[in-house]
């Protein structure tokens, strides 16, 4: 399976680009010397460039992967000397992310909406350790301690969107037969279902579960995430074994659009959702 949502692979060597954490935080280094330099804060800065003061830190700390739109607008804001631009071409992503991934998880920390449907198995973003380690611990091809470690943090690294943006609105839908099947072990999977619990407890984030008693529903053609960046364009990406899509084109985007919202309609309304939660964490 991929990266995407419930996928086991984090980690693909073949494909893989280097360690680039040290050109994140030299990039970021670069951004910081130039705001101050424009005596702006922070604050001050991320209006003008039209992202978020958290994705400001977020690119300044080396922890995210900066846009073309957001080099773009602060070369300009910054007067920069072309230093950005230039800088910029050097950055690469993190090492272990599938190629067919990379698109989308350059977008995923800067969405400001988050579309998530799950059949396979609980969504990545949700995942606790436990629940994830088993998934690299059974991946086949094997992987050894140091691949499954390396991939176990990178995991738990991109779950940190759903706490640090608290402005950005996430949605699950999630096939309750992929809550109930027991990839861990039991007490792995009543925590990963209290954590579900909890998480849907946050304002921004609605978790739904689509009843095995549900029979044709409108995701039946496989998993789907739909994503909103801070330009407000739309992005859909759908994903199989080895390979995934990455879709931008408006007209396919708006199809996939129509079939979530008929899913969020099709599925247990957030309050039943909760209740089967609680039935299935019961029964682990």
């Amino acid at each position: 399976m991929g990266t995407g949502g419930g996928g086991v692979t984090e980690d693909v060597p073949k494909g893989s680009e280097p360690e680039t954490s040290e050109s994140l935080k030299a990039f970021g280094e670069v951004v910081k010397v130039f705001r101050r330099r424009a005596a702006l804060t922070q604050e001050q800065f991320a209006p003008r460039v039209g992202y978020s003061v958290p994705t400001i830190a977020s690119i300044e700390q080396g922890r995210r992967l900066p846009s073309k739109e957001f080099v773009a607008r602060s070369e300009e804001v910054l007067d920069a000397f072309g230093a950005l631009k230039a800088a910029a071409k050097h950055l690469t992503r993190k090492a272990g992310l599938a190629k067919w991934f990379e698109g989308w998880a350059e977008l995923e920390p800067l969405a400001v909406t988050l579309y998530t449907y799950e059949n396979r198995l609980v969504p990545g973003l949700l995942q606790t350790a436990a629940y994830a380690r088993t998934l690299f611990e059974e991946q086949i091809p094997a992987m050894g301690d140091d691949k499954i470690e390396s991939n176990l943090i990178r995991r738990m690294e991109r779950a940190r969107i759903l706490t640090e943006r608290a402005e950005t609105i996430f949605s699950f839908i999630i096939e309750e037969a992929a809550l109930r099947r027991q990839v861990a072990t039991p007490e792995a999977m009543r925590e990963q279902i209290e954590h579900i619990i909890a998480l849907g407890e946050r304002r921004n984030i609605d978790v739904q579960v689509m009843p095995q008693s549900r029979g044709h529903h409108a995701g039946l053609d496989g998993p789907l995430y739909l994503l909103e960046n801070e330009e407000n364009a739309w992005y859909a990406y759908c994903e199989g074994q080895e390979t995934g899509q990455l879709i931008s084109d408006p007209k396919v985007v708006s199809v996939l659009q129509q079939r979530y919202a008929r899913m969020r309609a099709q599925a247990l309304s957030p309050e039943e959702s909760v209740s089967l939660l609680r039935e299935i964490r019961g029964a682990t």
